[in-house]
Order: C-alpha cells, then sequence, then structure tokens
C-alpha cells in the first residue's frame, strides 16, 4: 500500500503518523506540501493533526483551500481512500468532504487527556482489525472538538451507519462524563457514504507501540494496509 501525508503549515503530528503508517505498511509514506496537487499512485492519504495555518479563522478553513485539497477531492471521486485525524477531520468538514463541523470543546478548554473510543461498525477498512462494540484508548488533543450537525444530518448518519466511533467509558457506556468535548451524540468519528473517508477527532497513532504506553491504536491502521 502507498500512502501520502499532507503538510500544511502549522501541521505538527505528521511524523507521528508516518511512524504508525510504516509500522503497518512496511514503507515510509510520502510527504506532501499543501501546495502539490499530484497525488498519482496513492492508495490512502492522511491529513493529521496540528494546526495548520495557525488555526486562523476557522480551524481547517484556510487548508480547505489549498491547492492540494483540489487533488484530494479527485483522490475522493476516485473511491480513494482518506483519513483526517484531528485538524484533519475539521480541514475535511471545511472542504466539504465530510458533513457537520468541529466547534469550541464544551467546556471551552483545550482538552490532552486519554479517552475511550467504541467502534460503531467493524466492517470497514479501517476498523476491520477491530471487533463492532469493543473500545479502545485514544489520545484526545484539541480545543475545537465538538461535533456539531442539524438533527437531519445527525439522523442520517446514524441511520445510514456512518458513525464510526463514539466516547464511551471504559466499559463502552455512553455518557456525559465521557465525552468529553461536547460532541453531538458522543460521535467521535464519521465515514463518507461509501466507507472510504474517515474524519476521526481523537489520534490513534498515539497508541501504536508499546514503547509509546499501548497499542490501542495499532489495528486501525493494520486495517488500512490490510484493505
Amino acid at each position: 500500500m502507498k500512502a501520502g501525508i499532507i503538510v500544511f503549515p502549522g501541521i505538527n503530528r505528521e511524523r507521528d503518523m508516518a511512524i504508525a503508517l510504516a509500522q503497518s505498511c512496511g514503507a515510509a509514506p510520502r510527504m506532501i506540501w499543501h501546495k502539490e496537487t499530484d497525488l498519482a499512485g496513492l492508495d490512502v492519504i492522511v491529513i493529521p493533526g496540528g494546526f495548520s495555518f495557525g488555526d486562523y479563522l476557522r480551524c481547517g478553513a484556510m487548508a480547505a483551500h489549498a491547492p492540494v485539497m483540489t487533488a484530494v477531492r479527485d483522490h475522493v471521486a476516485r473511491g480513494g481512500y482518506v483519513l483526517g485525524v484531528c485538524n484533519g477531520f475539521q480541514i475535511l468538514t471545511e472542504a466539504g468532504i465530510l458533513p457537520g463541523a468541529l466547534l469550541r470543546n464544551a467546556s471551552l478548554r483545550f482538552l490532552s487527556m486519554d479517552c475511550h473510543l467504541r467502534v460503531e461498525r467493524a466492517d470497514t477498512a479501517f476498523a476491520s482489525r477491530y471487533q463492532k462494540g469493543q473500545t479502545f484508548r485514544a489520545v484526545m488533543a484539541h480545543g475545537d472538538g465538538n461535533y456539531f450537525a442539524d438533527a437531519a444530518i445527525l439522523d442520517r448518519l446514524e441511520g445510514d451507519g456512518l458513525v464510526a466511533f463514539r466516547y464511551t467509558s471504559i466499559a463502552g457506556e455512553v455518557a456525559p462524563e465521557a465525552n468529553l468535548n461536547g460532541s453531538a451524540r458522543a460521535i467521535a468519528g464519521i465515514y463518507s457514504p461509501n466507507l472510504r473517508v474517515l474524519g476521526l477527532m481523537p489520534h490513534p497513532e498515539d497508541f501504536v507501540d508499546p514503547l509509546m504506553g499501548g497499542t490501542d491504536g495499532k489495528p486501525l491502521f493494520d486495517a488500512i494496509a490490510a484493505a
């Protein structure tokens, strides 16, 4: 599998993502500067976390209009895989590739801590190495991770099985104390209608090696490589 990681000014998680992808794919991913427009030959495009363009205007708003995003839209239209994590999720919503928006955390504070995610379906290219209903640990590191969409969009996401992960307790229970950023219906990640684009707020790449404190996120990257 050939992977590419898009790098915007202010992005700071591209190296962590490269480690996770290289472990699972067996090859170093290609780093793609935001002004490039040639994504030919790549199977999966990853938009990592950080603070693209300093998070001026809105998080991801400026990055969504970078030249590379036209190529990302073309990649999506061809049925290519895309993973957006944290700021990457924000960019995908700002670009209109995924619905909804990421608002300020309910606490109005930056959150940096572990959280637990429940796998809502395991029959996708991103979650096939998990079990449906399984919980795993990931890292929250964001100030604008509060997923919001109107009721019609939320109902469609639910009805079409496009909710990828939810914030829950370690036992898999949806509860206010587990949904620390206040996301609508505790949604932590969503899929595109063809299940080939995933936007996810917490960082699975932080747990891909025992030396990092755990490997809970590694199955996601193994699943991508297998797909």
